[in-house]
């Protein structure tokens, strides 16, 4: 895996992102953009789909649970918080929140995508009165590039790191939420895919993922990130 690190002017810059999105554009056949409506994709495709969040008995109606999308849940006057992505088919990514949405909107997050087939993964705990988890890890399931499942992957602890570091339940790396300071802790979702798309071609990004999970990808990031303010005069890094 090569990363490569660049500087550019804010003009260079918004040329290049303007190149990508057009390029973008045109290798995306995917015209559904709702993550509350159903769509058929292939590689290179963006996918759309939605993040609530939210208290975890919130996501249950009648001990069933249903798909965020569903009115029956009423999450709009509970207070829910909603984040939606369009990732590429079939490519490893880095989605991020920042703030306390989480903390604010319940604690629980629940992802989700279509209106058929409302594909949505059980409730993981985001944070409690203590700890925030802050990196997690998602697979998107598809078959004949329909969505089937999303569900949630856990490595254990052994990529935890830091003094303040946290292993809850032996499965998840959390930190004190004393810790996040006064905007709260950034979360780090690293994403992928498994199944086939429309045209049954593999999807194998998960299998990548899978082979590199004693790496956190999130981990990767903040280290960059710190790495490229720090060395800029005059910036502040994030906290």
């Amino acid at each position: 895996m090569r990363i490569r690190m660049i500087m550019v002017t804010e003009m260079l810059v918004a040329i290049m992102t303007m190149r990508m999105m057009i390029a973008a554009i045109a290798d995306d056949t995917n015209g559904v953009f709702s993550p509350c409506e159903d769509s058929k994709v292939q590689k290179s495709d963006g996918f759309t789909f939605g993040l609530a969040f939210s208290k975890e008995e919130f996501f249950f109606f009648d001990n069933i649970q249903l798909s965020p999308c569903e009115n029956r849940l009423g999450l709009t006057s509970k207070m829910a918080q909603l984040a939606v992505f369009r990732p590429k088919v079939d490519e490893i990514s880095l989605l991020t929140i920042n703030g306390s949405i989480p903390i604010t909107a319940g604690g629980s997050m629940v992802a989700f995508a279509g209106r058929k087939y409302a594909a949505r993964s059980f409730p993981v705990m985001v944070a409690d009165g203590q700890n925030t988890i802050t990196s997690f890890t998602l697979v998107l399931e598809f078959q004949q590039g329909t969505l089937q499942n999303l569900y949630w992957k856990s490595f254990g602890c052994d990529s935890c790191s830091g003094e303040s570091a946290v292993c809850l339940n032996k499965q998840d790396c959390a930190i004190p939420t004393s810790k996040c300071g006064p905007t709260g802790c950034s979360l780090g979702i690293q994403l992928a895919f498994s199944g086939k798309d429309k045209n049954l071609e593999a999807l194998n990004s998960w299998y990548e993922v899978n082979n590199l999970r004693q790496y956190s990808l999130y981990g990767l990031y903040s280290d960059l990130r710190n790495s490229i303010t720090g060395s800029i005069p005059g910036s502040v890094p994030s906290q």
